[in-house]
């Protein structure tokens, strides 16, 4: 435990951070594992609109400061290549 008020604080501040990049983190997972599943099932249209769901979490998870931006950026990357392999070229 800490000794100094401001070492207290920093400690409660923590925890706190803590438990909403948890919360973020969290949605953000549950996002993409909607995608996946619509993966997993070949449903075309259920994973576009699962990726159209997504992406604004992975964004707003970056944006927070809970993931790096690039990493958020590859995610929606690779997500967005996943979904467009599915469709029939023409």
């Amino acid at each position: 435990m800490a000794n100094h008020k401001s070492a207290e604080k920093r400690d409660r501040q923590s925890k706190v951070r803590r438990l909403r990049n948890r919360m973020n983190r969290s949605a953000m997972k549950s996002a993409v594992r909607q995608i996946e599943m619509a993966l997993a099932a070949g449903s075309e249209d259920e994973a576009k609109s699962a990726l159209q769901r997504a992406i604004p979490i992975i964004d707003k998870t970056a944006s927070k400061g809970t993931i790096h931006k690039r990493t958020a950026a590859r995610k929606i990357s690779r997500l967005t290549r996943r979904v467009n392999k599915m469709q029939p070229l023409g």
